[in-house]
């Protein structure tokens, strides 16, 4: 059987810098950042209190049902409007779809409630003079929201995409940390391409604002110098750097087999031409970037294309000490002199809805003819040797190539041309 070749029809992202597709571009060109002093985590005391939170986010505006909202976590409201954003640029409202023909791959990870939540639970705690577990959890289960588990799920993205558009086809979440969104554009794509699907929805989310998410990770490796604007903190690759930012965002898109677009009277803004992921063992040590350099040359020969042929790299970028400098080591090494743009220092990092949001970015650049420039890059560090973009360029090469990674030796890479 013939490999259906599988095109993208619609993107929708929630982000620090704009809320769908037209808002984040224009943010994009005006070099507009989201990242900005944090009040709640400045009264907290905590070490960074800055990141790229959505301060104009309304649920009620994009989330249908309403009533589903209780039952949401702040990355599951996310990733549901952009959902929606996605859905409607696609026009899947005006198709004849088969449901059993429609999946959703989600990518999300642990989410983190707000302590507000937890605060009557521990109050019946601090009652307790001589503290009795057993006690204690009847008492203290009767004072937290009866429905309180649903809305930390990190499969409840795609749950509730799959419910609200009567998705009834394939149906999966990845969670695996920063490399998620790619993987599930992979598995997405993967699905169409076996012929289980005709539509698919794709996407990541993240929190990484949140005050628990931040205590219970330590601010490791995060950006804590003394720069009097948040705006110019994340630095990827830059020789100042000094850490991850966080932030918070998600993006999904619309997946379609080139014939069902077609049939449909669809018009493709993109085609997936190959997903590859690599891994390395690392044994609790720093990734050498062997798994990079080897998820790009497989996401390169699956795609069928030359190195020369990328127009640009959207890379992972994540303004680290340690990461930044594996990472362009391993691009230098197979991609030569590509042009390199890193997002991240627009919103800083987003967790499993990093690589979903970047890739859309990467895609709107892509109908225009332009390579997306990064921020804040202003002294190059000789560790880290890309071309780093940090103007809007013209390109005339139809693909690109994004890539995510994980500090515990994760990568994957994906290669979209135009369609």
């Amino acid at each position: 059987m013939t490999e259906r070749e599988v095109v993208i029809t619609g993107m929708g992202i929630v982000s620090p810098i704009g809320i769908g597709c037209d808002a984040v571009w224009k943010s994009i060109t005006s070099r507009r950042s989201g990242v900005r002093m944090q009040p709640e985590l400045a009264d907290a005391g905590w070490i960074a209190p800055f990141g790229g939170d959505i301060s104009d986010f309304d649920p009620k505006e994009l989330i249908q049902p309403r009533k589903s909202i209780k039952l949401m976590s702040r990355d599951i409201q996310l990733a549901s409007a952009a959902a929606e954003l996605a859905w409607q640029e696609a026009g899947l409202g005006e198709a004849t779809l088969d449901p059993e023909r429609f999946g959703v791959v989600g990518a999300a990870g642990l989410m983190y409630c707000d302590l507000e939540e937890l605060r009557l639970p521990f109050v019946e705690w601090l009652k307790q003079e001589d503290f009795d577990i057993r006690r204690w959890s009847r008492q203290a289960m009767g004072e937290l929201y009866p429905l309180w588990m649903l809305k930390y799920l990190p499969n409840m993205p795609a749950c509730h995409i799959g419910i609200r558009y009567d998705a009834r086809g394939p149906n999966n979440t990845i969670a695996e940390r920063d490399v998620s969104s790619v993987l599930a554009l992979g598995e997405a794509a993967s699905v169409i391409r076996r012929g289980h699907a005709d539509v698919m929805i794709a996407g990541g989310t993240g929190v990484q604002i949140n005050l628990s998410e931040l205590v219970w990770h330590r601010g490791a490796r995060m950006a804590c110098n003394g720069k009097p604007d948040p705006a110019q903190i994340c630095r990827p690759f830059d020789a100042e750097r000094s850490g991850m930012v966080c932030g918070e965002g998600s993006a999904q898109i619309v997946l379609e087999s080139r014939e069902f677009a077609e049939r449909r009277g669809a018009r493709p803004i993109a085609r997936v031409e190959a997903v590859a992921s690599r891994s390395e063992a690392t044994h609790s040590l720093q990734p050498t970037g062997n798994a990079i350099r080897r998820a790009i040359r497989a996401a390169i020969d699956l795609a069928g294309i030359e190195a020369d042929e990328i127009g640009h790299v959207n890379a992972h970028g994540l303004s680290t000490r340690e990461d930044d400098p594996i990472e362009a080591r391993a691009v230098r090494e197979t991609l030569g002199d590509v042009p390199v743009t890193a997002l991240k220092s627009y919103f800083g990092n987003l967790g499993q809805g990093s690589g979903m949001v970047e890739l859309a970015i990467s895609i709107i650049a892509q109908q225009k003819g332009v390579v997306p420039p990064t921020l804040n890059y202003e002294t190059p560090d000789p560790e880290c040797p890309v071309n780093v973009a940090t103007e809007l360029l013209r390109t005339e090469k139809s693909a690109f190539l994004k890539l995510s990674h994980n500090s515990t030796g994760q990568a994957a890479a994906v290669v979209i041309t135009a369609p």
